[in-house]
């Protein structure tokens, strides 16, 4: 190109799964049936009183204008009920609420608020790739802390506490753990708080997969003193079927929400107010609607088990959310050569673990967000496969 990237471009790579989209997109044009398990997109709908919300409020002239930086008062008061409702968490709807453009967006912004260049950030291995994509854009020094499967995936506070921690200004959690499935727990939230508050780091947790296949919602702020030093995301992407609407939430101390809207406000201009209001609606659905929707996920789990068991893999039947992670067969080196290897000869895209970083080298992961037929298709499909590496 004539004129150069920045440097910042250097740090990151185009995101794994946008490459395995067009490539999969390029083998469905020569007419290729590819089953895609590797996206947690949500291939349900929202319920029909939220779509009906969106049109009717749409209808409406006076909602097409700019909207409120920090989100239309009915979407904060309806973000509030929730959490009291769910998590039991009390939230001040003017100044502890933020809704976002999603809760990915949600990473950038909270990150430009509290990093500087050569601020340490603790992200966890395997861990959702966007922590350390966005620590990287914003020149911030990446201090990896390895999960393992022999300590349940859970942070090993002896291993951190030997660190210097001294330069570390954020630590990203996501419980339930996205790629393994580790629920939550308060004795994991409280150990937590607890080191943030020790250290002075700010804790931030990624909270998506509260409601699926979760018989109890969990929240970071339920622990006394977190918020002082913790703050946590959520999203309707996946509790509500809303991948694409974009919406999800900041919850946390005022001084930290405030901090947060600062950076926010001079990069967007609200959310189109049709779509809070109906966002406002799926959030009063009642516990009815995420019980019929984790009783379509509950069926999916027992076929993604049978579809790893073809494949000879050993994996946790109690993991939470929408995804099932797998140790792959001691026959392959990788989970991305087992990944590539039924892509090509079978047509099932199956993510490989190493994107969420060297942890998960030797697992891959399955979305349930594919129909019951689907999933047995790819069931039928990987019994002609041989298991033996080439």
């Amino acid at each position: 190109m004539k004129i150069k990237t920045a440097n910042r471009l250097q740090a990151v790579g185009e995101y794994y799964f946008s490459r395995k989209l067009k490539e999969i997109a390029t083998m469905r044009n020569r007419g290729i049936d590819v089953i895609n398990l590797g996206i947690g997109s949500p291939d349900k709908s929202p319920a029909a009183e939220t779509i009906e919300t969106l049109v009717v409020e749409s209808r409406k002239a006076d909602n097409h204008a700019y909207q409120s930086y920090a989100g239309i008062p009915e979407l904060r008061r309806a973000f509030a009920d929730w959490y009291k409702k769910y998590f039991e968490v009390t939230l001040d709807t003017d100044r502890e609420i933020l809704p976002l453009m999603g809760s990915k967006e949600g990473i950038m912004h909270i990150s430009m608020a509290f990093i500087n260049p050569g601020d340490k950030v603790l992200i966890p291995n395997p861990g959702y790739p966007a922590y350390a994509a966005v620590s990287r854009l914003l020149d911030a020094k990446i201090e990896t802390y390895n999960l393992h499967s022999s300590a349940g995936w859970l942070p090993d506070f002896e291993e951190l506490e030997s660190r210097d921690l001294s330069d570390v200004k954020m630590m990203w959690i996501n419980y339930p753990h996205m790629p393994t499935g580790t629920p939550a727990s308060p004795k994991l939230f409280e150990q937590i708080v607890a080191f943030g508050l020790k250290h002075n780091i700010l804790i931030v947790n990624d909270n998506p997969y509260s409601f699926i296949l979760n018989n109890e919602q969990l929240s970071i702020l339920q622990v006394q003193g977190a918020k002082e030093i913790a703050l946590e995301l959520n999203s309707m992407s996946k509790s509500h079927n809303m991948a694409g609407w974009r919406v999800g939430m900041l919850a946390g101390k005022a001084d930290y929400v405030q901090a947060v809207l600062q950076a926010k406000s001079n990069m967007d201009s609200g959310m189109f107010k049709p779509l809070q209001m109906a966002a406002a609606k799926a959030l009063s659905m009642g516990k009815s609607w995420y019980d019929k929707l984790n009783f379509t996920y509950q069926k999916r789990r027992i076929l993604a088990f049978r579809l790893l068991d073809q494949l000879n893999c050993s994996y946790n039947k109690n993991q939470v959310g929408m995804f099932v992670w797998a140790q792959i067969p001691d026959t392959f080196n990788d989970g991305e050569t087992l990944s590539e290897r039924v892509l090509h000869e079978n047509s099932i895209f199956l993510t490989p673990g190493f994107i969420f970083g060297s942890a998960g080298k030797k697992y891959i992961r399955v979305s349930l967000c594919a129909t019951e037929e689907r999933l047995q298709e790819a069931t039928e499909r990987l019994k002609k496969l041989s298991m033996v590496e080439i």
